[in-house]
């Protein structure tokens, strides 16, 4: 009947396509134009990347390690320390009953203790440390802090008054040197036929040594630049006034250490170059000018105020630098002191109590592998150890018999060595639907089982209560619990990615501020997310703790969906010109043809 609907279709669309064949020719360009448009949308939208969005949350994370085995259909159990020692106590005797937790015995556990006690100190120091952070400043912090502003600031006013002082003191012999020094180098002299001194001393000895070209030009050189920074630092410290601002200060004390320095320099080079005239005079046995001799003598002790005046400038030049650095560093201090804790100082000292109450869950964990207990109750059979035996972790140093029922189940090395005598654990059995009783782990076997290379370890874990449909020999499964942390900060796993060694999430800095409904599909963004380090704890089939390196509620890219993937999706999902998504003419329309 189907087929005969269909092929009636057919013909009348056969029809209607020989009978109209221009608007047939129509209709069919506009169906292919409204997919086309479709396909290069979703095509498009495709091809972009994309991420999915969450956030940092906090919560408990519970880590466990899974297995499988059978119920055991033996009663007996060899009771065995989990470390190596000295045998200091020893608690019970063959045919004593017992009850679960009661100490068949204790090894030596001094350091053990030792290391607890440690990471009790350490745990209290950090909820101290942040406690006082969380405490507001005190009436004597503040004060403190205000008066350190305080005595900054009076001693930034004193460095400005000394240099203000220094300035001054300077101008006190700066222009009779330069003047001076004028004189030395370039007034006339009518004893020397109207040379100018310079001139003179260089023709004097110009046939006798070659450099005096050079020394003449140096000192007249190094005489200009030092008069033009005298005249531009003498306008800055006339115009200081009897009140000057600080910014005037400043630029006075540095144009007068210019000035100071290349008048110093300038007294060096008349120096080196008078010096060299009467030094060459000497030497040919001529006399030299008495105006040189002088000057020589003047030159001398002009460089030594210079250099004095030299010295207090920069020193005043170093105590404001220093000064100003103070006042804005006890500024700083006195408003962190009223604005209280930074808060991601306070995360961080947080985050070292639960790093602190982590380390000594550990070494409890630890002392606890020091003294043997019964799992659960029953008789002992038999004690094989005496005090100050050693006892290594493979010495059964009693053995127990019990009524209660045992899962023996193997686990690879890098499971075993996460599971510790005590830990909880659920159980589930394949025959028995719903049935899930709780238990714990009641022996580890401390020497593996090779085989074809692979190592496993057995486990035996005792159950909590009793069920008579379970049966010696059943399968179980175990979901054992490794470490449990509460109100810690965690993610999502698949948000850790790890490169070099090095754990990162990725997270767009600023946030994205579409995270609604499209962040679980995955938001599109022109810029790629930064790598933010961060160090890790312990994980679950989904969540991951993050111990440094993020905050609560900070946002993150949980999934990336690649521009390959997007595309692959979007030619997936086009739409056909015949119905259906891009899947050829199935059950579309045949034109021509017959039933």
């Amino acid at each position: 009947m189907k087929d005969i609907l269909a092929n009636k279709h057919v013909r009348k669309a056969t029809s209607f396509v020989k009978a109209r064949p221009v608007a047939s020719a129509f209709i069919i360009a506009a169906l292919a134009g409204t997919a086309w448009f479709a396909y290069t949308k979703a095509f498009a939208a495709g091809t972009e990347t994309k991420y999915v969005l969450g956030t940092v949350t906090k919560g408990t994370v519970v880590a466990s390690v899974s297995a499988s085995g059978q119920v055991s259909a033996s009663d007996q159990l060899d009771l065995k320390p989990q470390v190596s020692g000295t045998v200091v106590y020893v608690g019970v005797a063959p045919g004593q009953k017992v009850s679960a937790g009661t100490l068949i015995a204790e090894l030596d556990a001094t350091e053990a203790q030792k290391t607890v006690r440690d990471a009790q100190t350490n745990l209290e120091s950090a909820q101290i440390a942040l406690e006082k952070l969380q405490e507001p400043a005190s009436a004597l912090t503040m004060t403190q802090a205000q008066n350190a502003l305080s005595d900054a600031k009076d001693s930034l006013a004193q460095s400005y008054a000394s240099s203000v002082t220094d300035v001054t003191n300077t101008f006190l012999d700066l222009p009779d040197i330069v003047t001076n020094l004028d004189g030395i180098l370039e007034n006339d002299d009518a004893r020397k036929n109207g040379q100018k001194n310079e001139e003179f001393y260089a023709d004097a000895i110009g046939n006798y040594d070659l450099r005096a070209p050079v020394f003449e030009a140096t000192a007249y050189n190094d005489y200009v630049a030092a008069k033009q920074a005298y005249d531009a630092a003498f306008s800055e410290y006339q115009a200081l006034g009897s009140s000057p601002s600080n910014d005037a200060v400043e630029k006075a004390l540095d144009d007068s250490y210019a000035a100071a320095q290349l008048t110093a320099k300038a007294l060096k080079s008349a120096d080196a170059f008078i010096q060299l005239y009467a030094d060459t005079c000497s030497a040919r046995s001529i006399a030299p000018s008495p105006t040189a001799t002088a000057a020589l003598t003047n030159l001398s002790a002009y460089t030594t105020k210079m250099n004095s005046h030299l010295s207090s400038l920069l020193s005043d030049k170093t105590a404001l630098t220093q000064g100003e650095h103070d006042v804005v560093e006890k500024q700083q201090s006195l408003d962190a002191t009223k604005a209280g804790a930074d808060a991601l100082d306070i995360q961080s000292a947080q985050l070292s109590v639960t790093k602190a109450q982590n380390a000594l869950q550990d070494a409890k964990s630890a002392l606890a592998d020091y003294y043997v207990t019964a799992p659960f109750s029953g008789t002992i059979a038999a004690v094989n150890v005496k005090e100050y035996d050693s006892a290594s972790s493979g010495t059964a140093v009693a053995t127990l018999i019990t009524s209660q029922r045992i899962a023996e189940l193997s686990l690879d090395e890098v499971d075993a060595a996460k599971v510790h005598v005590g830990d909880k654990a659920t159980l589930t059995f394949d025959a028995i639907d719903g049935l899930s009783l709780t238990g714990q782990v009641a022996q580890i076997d401390t020497i593996g089982t090779v085989s074809q290379g692979v190592v496993s370890y057995d486990v035996k874990i005792g159950f909590d209560s009793q069920d008579d449909r379970i049966k010696p020999g059943m399968t179980v499964n175990a979901a054992i619990i490794t470490a449990a942390h509460q109100d810690v900060l965690a993610v999502p796993s698949s948000a850790i990615k790890t490169q070099n060694g090095q754990s990162f999430v990725s997270a767009f800095v600023p946030p994205i501020n579409d995270t609604g409904a499209s962040a679980s599909q995955g938001v599109a963004s022109k810029t790629a997310p930064q790598q933010i380090p961060v160090e890790t704890g312990i994980s679950d089939d989904t969540n991951t703790e993050i111990t440094s390196g993020l905050t609560e509620g900070e946002q993150i890219v949980v999934r990336t969906v690649s521009a390959a993937v997007a595309q692959t999706a979007a030619k997936s999902s086009a739409p056909s010109l015949f119905g259906g998504s891009g899947g050829g003419m199935r059950g579309g329309m045949r034109v021509g043809g017959g039933g």
